[in-house]
């Protein structure tokens, strides 16, 4: 991802920016910035790019034409234009789900304010996002501009060390993070927590969890409100595991977000992504009323997939059967050279994959969320984690079929998932034989109550 900086200061965007970890991961090349100067796009000879405001008042506010000539210079030759954020208290509350939102595109223009901030006429313009981290006013937008780049730089694959933390820490499935302890195991009379010394892994999972918890119901009990709701709702869902297991686990693993809660009549969301369950034809039609058009839906109950084909005029339909797997101990592997795939298998991958979508495919293996099997150096399979957290994308090269290997990736991504803490599912499309033989010889439980993707 490349960050575009706009701002009367560029020296201290260089200079925040280029040290610590964000600026390994630019000299890596798995990052890039770059601080514009305003001040260089203005045509007033002395330099001057700030003017009295129209109306009177306290202050200079900068004007529209060296900010519009120095945004233009950033993106004339992109062939799409980028998002561009203006930091202002009157915008949108930066937080960890913005910060995911904007980890996923390619290039981000930030503009920093000064004075009494910038003519009105080129925000109109130019800007797509208006936000701001926090009710309070600053100098300028320089602080606020690199708060969000630490935050969404992080979440970019290759940035941290240790790609899996940005994913368990603070904010993740509302809930702040656990305490954590290092060496020595006494310090000023002060022990670390035998649970944490004694390798049981279930038993240091089971701790954090309760920590994490209990932190947040201490001190932050907005978001842990926000987290009882969640588990609430998937209590109310596991009465039909099975049918549900697709609505629990966005819920388990962090990533829904509840539109509708009433009862059974439950809507939620992730991305463009709604999964609706309703009790009746009425509480359904509410519901519908909060979901865009373009959206893709997933339901397990005929009649709303009726209602759906019917009164939306949605024109793309799915039918599944889901399967699940409730087991707690490892599958056997035959087949053990399994690695992660990163952007460099994107072409393969999109070569062997029928339902392949080039902007998905690219998010998977920037995720590393995609697994291959390999033969030496020669690829010769792989699977992968689906956004909403469904296994699917199984290939395997047709010379190395009925040898183990597709069951081998298949069982490595459910060990995976559940030494993560996750309940390992998936959706197979209707006809698919031999996929469903694959589940069943795994183990996996299969719904008798078939699931829809519905798209327009």
């Amino acid at each position: 991802m490349k960050f575009h900086v706009m701002t009367l200061f560029p020296e201290m965007i260089e200079n925040g920016l280029g040290t610590s970890i964000l600026g390994k991961a630019a000299q890596k090349g798995v990052i890039s910035y770059e601080a514009v100067n305003i001040r260089d796009y203005t045509l007033d000879k002395h330099g001057k790019v700030d003017d009295y405001p129209y109306g009177g008042g306290a202050g200079m506010l900068i004007q529209a034409q060296p900010v519009y000539d120095a945004y233009q210079a950033i993106t004339g030759d992109l062939t799409q234009k980028p998002r561009t954020i203006y930091l202002t208290p009157q915008g949108r509350q930066f937080d960890q789900k913005m910060a995911t939102e904007l980890a996923k595109e390619k290039e981000l223009v930030f503009v920093c304010g000064h004075y009494e901030g910038i003519d009105e006429r080129v925000l109109e313009e130019i800007v797509t996002d208006y936000v701001s981290i926090g009710d309070y006013v600053l100098t300028g937008g320089e602080l606020p501009v690199m708060v969000m780049i630490d935050a969404i730089a992080r979440l970019i694959p290759g940035v941290l060390h240790n790609d899996v933390s940005a994913e368990t820490e603070t904010f993740h499935n509302d809930l702040l993070e656990y305490p954590q302890y290092s060496r020595p195991e006494v310090w000023n009379g002060k022990k670390v927590p035998e649970v944490l010394l004694s390798g049981n892994t279930k038993k240091v999972n089971e701790w954090r969890l309760e920590q994490s918890i209990q932190k947040t119901k201490e001190r932050r009990p907005d978001l842990y409100a926000k987290y009882q709701q969640k588990q609430e709702i998937i209590k109310r869902l596991a009465k039909k595991k099975r049918q549900n297991i697709h609505m629990m686990e966005l819920l388990h693993r962090g990533l829904g977000e509840v539109v509708y809660d009433k009862g059974m009549d439950i809507l939620l969301k992730f991305e463009n992504l709604y999964m609706i369950h309703a009790v009746d034809v009425l509480s359904a039609g509410k519901m519908f009323m909060q979901i865009p058009k373009d959206a893709m839906i997933i339901t397990t109950q005929a009649f709303v997939r009726d209602m759906l084909e019917n009164v939306y005029d949605k024109t793309g339909f799915c039918k599944c059967t889901q399967a699940l797997c409730t087991r707690k101990e490892a599958l056997p592997m035959k087949y053990k050279d399994i690695r992660v795939l990163d952007g460099s298998y994107f072409d393969y991958v999109m070569e062997h994959y029928n339902l392949a979508n080039p902007e998905n495919i690219k998010e998977r293996l920037n995720a590393s969320a995609m697994y291959g099997a390999f033969d030496g150096d020669r690829i010769i399979g792989f699977v992968g984690v689906h956004n909403e957290g469904s296994m699917g994308m199984l290939f395997v090269e047709e010379d190395y079929r009925h040898k183990g290997v597709g069951a081998s990736l298949e069982s490595y991504l459910i060990n995976l998932q559940i030494s993560n803490g996750f309940t390992p599912y998936c959706h197979i499309i209707e006809g698919n034989e031999e996929s469903l033989a694959l589940q069943e010889k795994l183990g996996l439980y299969l719904s008798d109550t078939p699931l829809w993707w519905v798209w327009k």
